[in-house]
């Protein structure tokens, strides 16, 4: 029986990512090909480009055009409490197991912007939990990662995560987390105090500490196969027995290698426990 044939444009996809790694070590080989494909034309008509190889050309030999490729490929769509029932979850059936633990280390892999590492900051703060915790809040972007340790986020967008921030059993209020200047709302110092912002490529590094938590919400569904099996088996091995592992709402642990390894914590919230 005869294979489909890959077409001209997948072919050239797959060379340009190709190029991209073995020359900056930038790894998006495995990504969803789908969303791949609509990012890279979207970014050829920006730079005024006709076609893949010229891509490919100007990526090579033009490092400030690779700069703006990766923000173009990175995902970096995130707010501060997305989807609150998660963090309501999250306080209801999670704390009172991180109260157990001297010393709580959780993984923020796929930080992004940074949003949601100063959501889970605020809500330990206030379960009274923060001091005994080192957050670990990595990405492949180093461009975001600035923006996540600056803290500083547009003003127009408080009056939403203040919402948020009470569906998620917030308890105080929401203004006192922030600082307004101008068109900005500057977050508290304090928050940042347990955060460590660090690079790390999720297709190509390994583990680097052993983790109570590990919260990676809205990256894997960019993945391909491959590389979800690869981030699967990584976040399995950096956890602890009966650490708790967090996905987005459209991801799951179901049809992975590891998915008689963990017990479901809240039902419907992608909270899981792995098991001893």
């Amino acid at each position: 029986m005869d294979l489909p044939k890959s077409s001209l444009e997948d072919i050239e996809i797959q060379l340009l990512l190709e190029g991209v790694y073995q020359y900056y070590g930038y790894d998006f080989r495995n990504y969803a090909l789908s969303s791949l494909k609509r990012r890279v034309q979207s970014f050829m008509h920006l730079e005024g480009l006709t076609n893949i190889s010229a891509l490919q050309e100007r990526l090579l030999h033009n490092r400030p055009c690779l700069d703006r490729f990766l923000l173009s490929l990175t995902v970096n769509v995130t707010s501060m409490f997305r989807d609150p029932s998660f963090y309501l979850a999250f306080r209801q059936q999670v704390i009172p197991l991180l109260r157990t633990y001297p010393f709580i280390r959780i993984w923020h892999a796929g930080c992004s912007t940074g949003e949601e590492v100063y959501s889970m900051a605020i809500l330990l703060q206030e379960e009274k939990l923060y001091h005994r915790c080192r957050i670990y809040a990595t990405d492949t972007n180093e461009r975001v990662l600035q923006n996540a340790k600056n803290g500083i986020f547009s003003l127009r967008l408080m009056q939403e995560y203040t919402q948020l921030y009470l569906k998620a059993g917030g308890q105080k209020s929401f203004s006192e987390y922030y600082t307004a200047a101008y068109d900005n709302a500057i977050f508290r110092a304090s928050l940042r105090e347990n955060v460590i912002f660090a690079q790390h490529n999720l297709a190509t590094d390994s583990s680097f500490n052993e983790f109570n938590v590990i919260l990676c919400r809205n990256v894997l569904i960019y993945f391909n196969q491959v590389l979800q099996k690869r981030v699967h088996t990584l976040f399995y091995n950096s956890l602890c027995t009966f650490g708790i592992l967090g996905l987005g709402k459209q991801e799951s642990i179901r049809f992975s290698p590891y998915e008689s390894y963990y017990e479901e914590v809240a039902q419907g919230e992608k909270l899981y426990r792995r098991l001893n």
